[in-house]
């Protein structure tokens, strides 16, 4: 080394080269402040720099000008001694000051580093990220990543030039966790890592996996977020919400779509706040106890409607920054709704910003593709074997239920999950330990999340979808379930939809489509579903799939829901068919709200509010949804009439509810069931109602038991039933 370099304080040649090629995978041990002999080094990559000046923090004395050591912007000087300082740099005729990001101590603790190595942090987005900070007296951003398999990672951005060169970053060993705080840097400032993998090549810029917000799409750019609190005003509401959702309280869902729930003229520029304004009166109105968003999570293909989520904890720009979404959540508690939000812990998507060959290595997903890609979606899977792969996970749920107050979380495509031949021809895929198909490290994740859930956030809820026989789905981990709260029931689904889509002549042949449901009804607790996967790919709206003409295609509908919402178990609908939009769901247009100057469908969506009304009112409909002593088969074998029975019973002293479903077009008159008790029975709700849109055939709101034994009771009534209807009647 020359005399030059020495007195200066510069580095050995080789590092040097490896800095300014933007290849060292320590620059910490190059750049910032170092003792030499009696004094410090200080070295910088500037590139472009005219002069470097250091200058005292204190009080803004020049303390040393740097030297130019290497043309491509490498300066180095000796202090005297160690103090605080900072770079005063001239780029042509501009002035900029800023401290030295490589003056600071490591940042991250012993026990986030020990928790994140052992894949048991569960504050993810609290440690990893980006995060406005304030260190050792300066303002900046906090950046960390986890990449332990890459050579070299740089935070690039706006505030840099993009130039993977300026800010490599510290390696945290033991968790892998790359981190570098710089200074100066604000919220608002748009980044992404440049990785270097293990074979020395550079991979596409890198989003941030744990961004809490992004760049609208189709940009793919992180934000460092604003620090931000809302001010919460749901005490009330989440102190109730456990009692509001257990098994024995109603459930009544709204799914909706935020980006496409307002007209088609409001899709392209409406907010958190314009939808706030809108959807909550409305579904406070219409009397549901829910709503559940389709993923909300950062997407880049809108046309995946949130399902092939990359920003695990960022609410999609597409409706505003994430404070928005906050405020959302607080008037949908305000107005007495809870939240659930889909989300997708199964796969993501390939795009080269996204997770896929994040470090260089298959860190997020599989490396065989026979357990790490899905090619039905044509997406990556989870790695749910790795410790660190479970914590981001959970860490990305617990992050929705405890930074935005969201009220449950339902679990997309499970079934994806627990199998390990799921979608596979024999040879294709790779069984377990034991040989077996089931997914042993997903059901552990599972058995994980739900202990997390019941830790952290006691009273929220976790629900299934998951279309096969898996057992004890909605049972505690500790009775050797899989740990959710409940279950989407597909079997009912489709069997009573295929039932419905016969034309009632033939409906007989059909009869045990409506029946089987009520086999394994308890087996689960159960979601019943109508769900947005039903009114897309060609499938029609909910009552496009109905037989007849106009007027009977919304009476078969009307009878639908009123058998819906009389059937053990929770229920869901898909905006939209509450007031029985005609046409195939598309995300990219907004729901025809038009429709509403029709009689017919202003009557439907006032039947759907009076079926969620009469669920709330009659515990009889609700409290015993999971036990097989709330139900009891009134008439179950008149398949030549498609007549259906069934009465609802609740706690003692709750009137029980009477069920009769006629699924023909002909009225029956003086059809007898039998009753439990004597007296008055109120007709509560009747789907063929004039306000409706229905013939107002009924049995005048009211009906007197009488005492005629049929169906093993001493009381019967002797009923009016509507064609295509369902009666709702109660006790008096």
């Amino acid at each position: 080394m020359s005399e030059t370099l020495v007195a200066t304080g510069a580095p050995a040649r080789a590092e040097i080269d490896a800095i300014v090629q933007a290849r060292h995978g320590d620059p910490f041990a190059v750049l910032g402040p170092h003792r030499v002999g009696e004094g410090v080094a200080v070295r910088a990559f500037l590139p472009g720099a005219a002069s470097v000046q250091i200058a005292s923090r204190r009080d803004g004395r020049v303390l040393a000008q740097m030297s130019l050591v290497d043309e491509a912007g490498l300066w180095s000087s000796v202090l005297p001694e160690q103090a605080p300082y900072r770079f005063r740099i001239t780029y042509g005729q501009a002035v900029i000051e800023t401290e030295d990001p490589y003056s600071f101590a490591p940042l991250l603790g012993e026990m986030d580093l020990h928790l994140l190595a052992e894949g048991r942090h569960r504050d993810f987005a609290r440690v990893l990220g980006a995060h406005a900070a304030r260190i050792d007296g300066v303002d900046g951003v906090r950046f960390a990543v986890w990449a332990p398999n890459a050579r070299r990672v740089s935070v690039v951005g706006s505030f840099n030039l993009w130039d993977g060169r300026r800010h490599p970053m510290r390696l945290r060993h033991g968790p892998g966790v790359w981190e570098l705080f710089i200074p100066r840097v604000t919220p608002g400032a748009v980044y992404k890592y440049e990785i270097m993998g293990p074979d020395g090549a550079t991979l596409p810029l890198k989003a941030d996996p744990v961004a809490q917000q992004t760049e609208r799409p189709p940009a793919t750019g992180s934000i460092v977020p604003e620090p931000w609190e809302p001010a919460w005003t749901d005490g009330e509401w989440m102190a109730a919400r456990a009692v509001r959702q257990r098994p024995q309280a109603p459930m009544s869902v709204y799914e909706m779509h935020a980006m496409s729930w307002l007209p088609e003229s409001h899709v392209s520029d409406y907010t958190w706040e314009d939808l706030a304004d809108r959807l909550v009166p409305y579904l406070q109105q219409m009397g549901f106890t829910h709503v559940e968003l389709m993923p909300v999570m950062e997407h880049p293909f809108g046309g995946s409607w949130g399902y092939q989520p990359l920003g695990q904890f960022a609410p999609t720009a597409r409706l505003g920054p994430p404070d928005g979404f906050a405020r959302l959540v607080d008037r949908f508690h305000a107005a007495g709704i809870g939240v659930i939000l889909d989300w997708v812990p199964a796969h993501f998507p390939t795009d080269a910003h996204g997770l896929a060959n994040f470090d260089g290595t298959a860190l997020y997903e599989h490396q065989d593709p026979r357990e790490g890609f899905h090619r039905d979606w044509n997406t990556f899977i989870y790695n749910h074997g790795r410790n660190e792969v479970r914590a981001f996970l959970i860490g990305s749920a617990l992050h929705w239920l405890e930074r935005f107050h969201v009220d449950g979380i339902r679990v997309d495509a499970v079934a994806s999950m627990l199998y390990r031949d799921y979608s596979r021809p024999q040879g294709e895929w790779v069984p377990n330990i034991h040989g077996g198909r089931e997914n042993l490290e997903a059901i552990g994740f599972f058995h994980e999340l739900s202990r997390a859930m019941q830790d952290r956030v006691p009273g929220a809820v976790m629900i299934a979808e998951e279309s096969t026989a898996f057992p004890l789905v909605s049972r505690p981990v500790e009775e050797g379930g899989l740990g959710f709260d409940y279950k989407w029931n597909m079997g009912w689904m489709h069997d009573s939809l295929h039932y419905m889509e016969e034309q009632p002549v033939y409906r007989r042949w059909h009869h045990g489509e409506i029946t089987f449901g009520l086999v394994y009804a308890f087996s689960e607790r159960f979601v019943l579903p109508l769900s947005h996967d039903e009114v897309v790919y060609g499938k029609g709206s909910l009552i496009g799939k109905m037989p007849g003409d106009d007027w009977q295609k919304f009476a078969n509908l009307r009878a639908y829901f009123g058998f819906m919402w009389t059937h053990p178990g929770k229920k869901l609908l898909f905006m939209g068919g509450e007031f029985a939009q005609v046409r195939e769901w598309n995300h990219d247009a907004g729901l025809d709200w038009f429709l509403l100057d029709n009689p017919m469908h202003r009557g439907m969506q006032s039947l759907l509010g009076d079926l969620n009304r009469a669920y709330r009112a009659n515990p009889a409909l609700h409290v015993r949804d999971t036990e097989a002593e709330g139900f009891r088969w009134v008439v179950m074998d008149d398949s030549e009439q498609s007549v259906f029975a069934y009465l609802r019973l609740g706690a003692d002293g709750d009137p029980p509810v009477l069920v009769v479903c006629n699924f023909t077009p002909m009225p029956r008159y003086g059809y007898r069931v039998g009753v439990p008790q004597h007296g008055a029975w109120q007709e509560i709700v009747n789907t063929d109602a004039a306000v409706y849109g229905g013939s107002n055939l009924g049995n005048g709101g009211s009906i007197d038991a009488e005492n005629v034994a049929i169906h093993g009771m001493a009381v019967s009534l002797s009923l009016t039933l509507p064609p295509l209807a369902t009666l709702v009647l109660r006790a008096a």
